[in-house]
């Protein structure tokens, strides 16, 4: 299936659910301006971290505004729990203690949330695992997360023209996107030509954590020998790249991957300093989240299949929806981020990058 086709997809399986859901909220919905007409729900959202910046400037008001426009009469509790995990049990906690009817719950930790799942349901609370799976949820919705690491290392792997060295940087172990990521990278990289210098699991995604570790590579190998950098999130790219530039000129940095489509790593792409990002269409997942709770909030039935082509399916015995990645280059920055309206021409092309947005054919 094209890009394209998988977008439209993607967005044609969102306007069926929506249809679904506003059909639970009942059919004075939009006469009443998003209100359900009385018939409301408390919705807890807990998000993991905000180092990363889709959950502050994608996820939430994605969700946020989805469940409003569902369901006016509900109310959305919100809590992101920095990285800690205590922290988000305790969030769990506190959002049924105020009555939420149903959790959508990414979490920081994605084994150790299976305790938080048991909490919800003995109060016959339903929870949807959200981006990162949980045992024993009610529902799972993400992308296909070793199809991104598949992705990150073949972009890397045909830009090095399968040979040369690489430094190799996972996200945390205590992510278990972050082990699809890595098995989907590895099942590449193993059978390619690069070899892997070093590898890093960085145990909070953190740029400052990328940073330090490429900087103490470069202090053990010639960085002239690095010809390549699977980073497995903008994020930790963007230290890399200052790691490098410490030693190796802007315009002479080797491939590097990333995944998460910001707007700096859409620049440094732009730019000729990252080769590729993941881009994961924040939209549908989040909306598709929220859509499934004001369903669950509500008591009524969860659509099983769609008639656009995708289907809910089942990942280690949890009803799923799972979203097809699609990779950027500074080739089709305009046909992806820009045509889906994910960011503005507006919020790329800012000073030094005007002139690579002109010739990338981004306005």
């Amino acid at each position: 299936m094209s890009t394209t086709a998988r977008r439209v997809a993607a967005a044609s399986a969102a306007l069926f659910l929506g249809a679904v859901a506003l059909s639970a909220c009942g059919a004075n919905d939009a006469e009443k301006g998003g209100s359900d007409g009385g018939k409301g729900g408390t919705i807890a959202l807990l998000l993991p971290e905000s180092k990363t910046t889709r959950y502050e400037a994608h996820d939430r008001p994605l969700f946020e505004a989805k469940v409003k426009e569902l369901c006016g009469d509900c109310k959305v509790l919100y809590y992101n729990a920095d990285q800690d995990e205590a922290k988000q049990a305790q969030q769990m906690t506190t959002a049924l203690d105020q009555g939420a009817d149903v959790v959508v719950l990414d979490p920081v930790n994605g084994e150790g949330a299976t305790g938080m799942v048991d909490e919800a349901k003995g109060q016959d609370v339903p929870v949807v695992a959200y981006d990162r799976f949980i045992e024993n949820a009610d529902y799972y919705m993400s992308f296909d997360n070793e199809t991104v690491g598949k992705m990150q290392a073949q972009a890397l792997v045909d830009a090095m023209g399968d040979k040369g060295d690489i430094l190799m940087l996972n996200g945390a172990p205590s992510d278990p996107n972050a082990a699809q990521f890595k098995a989907g990278a590895h099942s590449v990289l193993d059978g390619s030509g690069v070899k892997i210098l070093a590898e890093y699991d960085n145990p909070d995604w953190s740029p400052e954590n990328a940073q330090q570790w490429t900087t103490d590579q470069l202090n053990k190998y010639d960085p002239a020998k690095i010809g390549g950098v699977y980073a497995a999130n903008d994020g930790q790219a963007g230290g890399v790249i200052a790691a490098l530039t410490d030693h190796i000129a802007a315009d002479k940095l080797p491939p590097i991957t990333g995944q998460d489509a910001e707007v700096a790593a859409i620049q440094r792409i732009l730019a000729g300093e990252q080769t590729m990002t993941i881009y994961k269409p924040i939209p549908i997942e989040a909306e598709t989240a929220a859509e499934v709770a004001v369903l669950l909030a509500h008591g009524d039935d969860v659509p099983a299949t769609t008639d656009t082509g995708i289907a809910q399916s089942t990942y280690k015995d949890v009803k799923s929806y799972i979203f097809t990645p699609i990779v950027v280059t500074k080739d089709n920055v305009a046909d992806t981020v820009i045509a889906d309206k994910f960011y503005e021409a507006s919020e790329i092309c800012t000073g030094e990058y005007a002139q690579a947005c002109t010739e990338a054919g981004v306005s």
